[in-house]
C-alpha cells in the first residue's frame, strides 16, 4: 500500500514538473516575441506616448457636421456584413458535410475539402478585398465577396467539427431504417447541429460587421471608406465622430446578436 502511494506521488511529481517545464517554455517564447517586436524598447514607447496624447487632443471635440452623409455608408456596411455572412453560411453547409470525417463520401474528398478551407482561412479578407476591388471595382460588391469567401474557411470548419461530434445513435437508427446517406445527414445529423450552426453564423456576422468597416479602407465601400477619407485629409475631429458612430453600431449589432442567440438556444 505504501509502495503504491509512493508511485502515485512520484507520477504526480513528474506531471507537475512537466507542466512547469511546458509553461516555462511558453513564457520564454512569449517574452522572446515581445523582445523581437520591440515591446521592451522603452525609449521608443516613451517618445510615442506624447504623440498619442497630442493626436487624441486633436480629435476632441468630435465633429458630427457630416453625420447625414454617413447614413448610406453605414447601411452599406451593415448590408455587406449580412450578405457576406449569408453567402458563407449557404456554402459552408455542403462544405462542412464534405469536410467532416463521418459524412465525407471518400477520404480524398475529406482532404480536398479541408485543404480548401485552410486556403480560404490563410488569405486575409483585406487581401481578398484588394483583389476583388481590382477585379470588379469600388463599392460594396468586392467587400461582400471578400467577406463571404474568407468567412467560409472558418464557418465551414466549425460546421464540420460540429458534425463530427454529433451523437451517432440517431445516425445509426436512420441507417437501420434504410435511409440514404443524404437522408441520414438531413434527419440524423443536421437536427443535432443546427443550434451550433446558428451560433457560429451569428458570431461570424458580428465579426463581419467589424471587418466590413475595415474593408472600406481598401475601397470596398461602407463607413470605413469615409473613415479613411477623413484620415487622409487629417480631419481628426471627424475621425473621432466616425469612430463613435462605428462604436454605437457595433454595440447595437452585439446586442441584437445576443438576442438572436437567446432565441435559438
Amino acid at each position: 500500500m505504501h509502495a503504491e502511494f509512493g508511485l502515485v506521488l512520484e507520477q504526480h511529481r513528474r506531471n507537475w514538473h512537466r507542466r512547469v517545464t511546458q509553461a516555462a517554455c511558453v513564457l520564454a517564447a512569449v517574452i522572446g516575441c515581445w523582445y523581437y517586436v520591440g515591446l521592451f524598447d522603452l525609449g521608443r514607447l516613451g517618445e510615442g506616448i506624447p504623440s498619442l496624447f497630442g493626436l487624441a487632443g486633436e480629435m476632441i471635440p468630435p465633429d458630427f457636421g457630416n453625420g447625414a452623409a454617413w447614413i448610406r455608408p453605414l447601411l452599406d456596411t451593415l448590408a455587406m456584413s449580412v450578405a457576406g455572412t449569408a453567402i458563407a453560411v449557404l456554402l459552408s453547409v455542403p462544405l462542412g458535410v464534405l469536410a467532416a470525417r463521418n459524412t465525407a463520401p471518400h477520404p480524398l474528398v475529406y482532404r480536398a475539402a479541408r485543404g480548401l478551407l485552410n486556403g480560404l482561412r490563410a488569405i486575409p479578407e483585406l487581401v481578398m478585398g484588394i483583389v476583388f476591388v481590382a477585379a470588379v471595382g469600388f463599392g460594396a460588391l468586392p467587400g461582400v465577396l471578400a467577406l463571404g469567401l474568407h468567412s467560409i474557411g472558418m464557418v465551414a470548419k466549425f460546421f464540420a467539427e460540429a458534425i463530427e461530434h454529433a451523437d451517432q445513435a440517431p445516425v445509426e437508427a436512420a441507417r437501420a431504417a434504410g435511409c440514404t446517406p443524404l437522408q441520414v445527414i438531413c434527419h440524423g445529423i443536421l437536427p443535432q447541429v443546427l443550434p451550433q450552426m446558428a451560433d457560429t453564423a451569428i458570431y461570424r456576422w458580428e465579426y463581419n460587421f467589424r471587418a466590413s468597416t475595415v474593408m472600406g479602407m481598401v475601397g470596398a465601400g461602407g463607413i470605413g471608406f469615409e473613415l479613411m477619407g477623413s484620415l487622409r485629409i487629417m480631419q481628426y475631429q471627424e475621425v473621432s465622430a466616425i469612430l463613435l458612430v462605428i462604436l454605437g453600431m457595433v454595440t447595437l449589432v452585439d446586442t441584437f446578436s445576443g438576442y438572436l442567440r437567446r432565441k435559438f438556444n
